[in-house]
């Protein structure tokens, strides 16, 4: 089903089969992004709902013609975004050490076989395991395309931290895949 101009004027209208059918497909298409930014189904169902609140809202202001996908997906990262910042006890400012600055793993845009050979489901499953913060400056960059500078206006925090968070992140990441590797090695032998 694509969202046509009938059913985005249906549900201007409130006409309720025309919403219904609009939230049914929007759960296809948005639950995904809401799961990368939550670590639990309840969260990443409450985040969907209040999301397809705000597209319902601005669907007044749908131009035809729009690309109605893309649209929707940027409402939906905003809505996470901003339970992030509704959520967020404090903001601490991180600085990378010295030996930190040196390794610079953020600045590498190079992956691993094991990361290369594990496949996205697997990945986004470890991607869940990270902290919090971790994981979404993760998703915004990697996932989503955002810039540090975007991700640092974003979460409110200064591009640094966000390099730093992804640092951590890939950091991790290859731990992680390297453990999953050593562990499907040993089950082989």
């Amino acid at each position: 089903m694509d969202v046509t101009q009938e059913i985005i004027e249906a549900c201007n209208r409130d006409d309720r089969k025309a919403i219904n059918r609009l939230y049914e497909y929007c759960f296809e298409l948005l639950m995904p992004v809401c799961f990368r930014y939550n670590k639990n189904e309840e969260d990443a169902r409450a985040s969907y709902n209040n999301g397809f609140m705000k597209i319902l809202k601005g669907m007044k202001k749908v131009d035809e013609g729009i690309n109605f996908n893309a649209w929707a997906k940027r409402i939906m990262v905003n809505t996470l975004i901003d339970e992030y910042r509704k959520d967020k006890k404090y903001n601490t400012q991180i600085t990378k050490s010295d030996n930190e600055r040196e390794l610079d793993f953020y600045s590498t845009g190079h992956q691993n076989d094991a990361e290369s050979n594990l496949g996205y489901e697997n990945i986004m499953m470890l991607v869940k395991e990270l902290p919090h913060t971790t994981a979404r400056v993760f998703n915004l960059y990697v996932i989503d395309g955002y810039s540090h500078k975007e991700i640092g206006e974003m979460l409110e925090m200064s591009e640094g931290t966000s390099k730093w968070h992804l640092s951590t992140a890939r950091k991790q990441l290859r731990e992680r895949l390297e453990d999953l590797e050593n562990r499907n090695q040993r089950l082989v032998i």
